[in-house]
């Protein structure tokens, strides 16, 4: 257990619904919650007053979220929304964002907005429950049962298919372009270097793994879905391939959520008790944020800010809390 605390430097916050997920707009900590509405400071901004929110993704400053209700909404720092698509009613299973583009998905249908507003249109093989952009160029990646597409929303050609079997939920893309990992229902990690394609596998995790981070120099994913943050080394060609990864924050409890520092190799771990830890990745030594309250929820929202002098986090029981941390 952490020996030295933060706790003090925490001021709670009351979401009051599921916090599905945290981020800041500008300096403003904002929550994404379960009913629909923005917790943006000490306002409530009403997103998706017709349905819930079931993801969402950042965008410089804007908070995008995707509903039950269908539409695709982004949510400003002043608190103003605009709806950016709408699916009629159909489950917005994913959402991403890069410098000023987006893409959701709908099932199979897979969409994709430039900064100018252009929308394109892709239909998957199968339901895409996971999409992340390259760090380069235009591509979006697509998780689906059986591997991931990669589409050009510009190109007329076909998108490049990674296979491997079995139903891929979440994708993201290291932050120099050269590695892409999916988590999966079998509760294992898959990757592909992207350069040849050669597969990746990452397994041993007692749970799914549906949070990972990359660390700021895009060396090391943390990951959750087991009783340590088990975070994989991607610094060298061959990635994590015949390396073992490294594990901090060991608890009896499962972890739910990870989060790395924007500037440093610390990266802030969520538990299924509510408890939240900062692990250093160095010597793995620990500072508590927030002590364990079973009865307030599992952690299901972590975001730092950009500088990371503040971090924001949420459960699933409608708590939350702002860690500023010290000068």
């Amino acid at each position: 257990m952490a020996e030295n605390s933060l706790t003090q430097h925490v001021a709670s916050l009351e979401a009051g619904e599921h916090v599905i997920a945290a981020a800041f707009l500008s300096d403003e900590p904002a929550l994404a919650l379960a009913n629909g509405a923005i917790r943006l400071g000490d306002r409530n901004v009403a997103a998706h007053p017709q349905g819930a929110i079931l993801c969402a993704a950042l965008d410089g400053d804007r908070l995008l979220t995707g509903g039950d209700d269908g539409r695709v909404v982004a949510t400003s720092p002043d608190g103003a929304t605009q709806m950016i698509g709408d699916e009629k009613g159909k489950w917005i299973d994913a959402i991403a964002a890069r410098e000023g583009a987006l893409a959701w998905s709908a099932g199979k249908i897979v969409r994709a907005r430039d900064a100018k507003g252009i929308v394109k249109t892709w239909t998957a093989p199968t339901s895409a429950r996971g999409l992340a952009f390259l760090p380069k160029g235009y591509r979006v990646a697509a998780a689906h049962y059986n591997g991931v597409s990669l589409w050009f929303p510009n190109a007329d050609a076909a998108p490049q298919v990674m296979e491997w079997k079995g139903s891929h939920l979440d994708a993201t893309v290291s932050p120099d372009g050269r590695f892409l990992v999916t988590s999966m229902q079998e509760n294992a990690l898959h990757g592909w270097r992207l350069g040849d394609g050669r597969n990746m596998r990452m397994t041993g995790y007692p749970g799914k793994t549906r949070s990972v981070s990359w660390s700021h120099d895009g060396h090391w994913l943390a990951t959750s879905g087991a009783e340590a943050c088990v975070v994989w080394p991607f610094k060298e060609k061959d990635g994590p391939m015949g390396k073992a990864p490294r594990e901090c924050g060991v608890r009896p409890h499962r972890i739910t959520q990870v989060a790395f520092h924007p500037r440093a190799l610390v990266v802030a771990v969520g538990y299924a008790d509510g408890l939240v830890l900062l692990c250093r990745l160095g010597d793995a030594a620990e500072i508590l944020v927030r002590d364990s309250a079973p009865d307030e929820g599992a952690i299901s929202a972590l975001a730092w800010d950009k500088t990371g002098a503040r971090l924001l986090f949420g459960t699933d029981a409608g708590r939350a809390g702002l860690l500023t941390l010290p000068a």
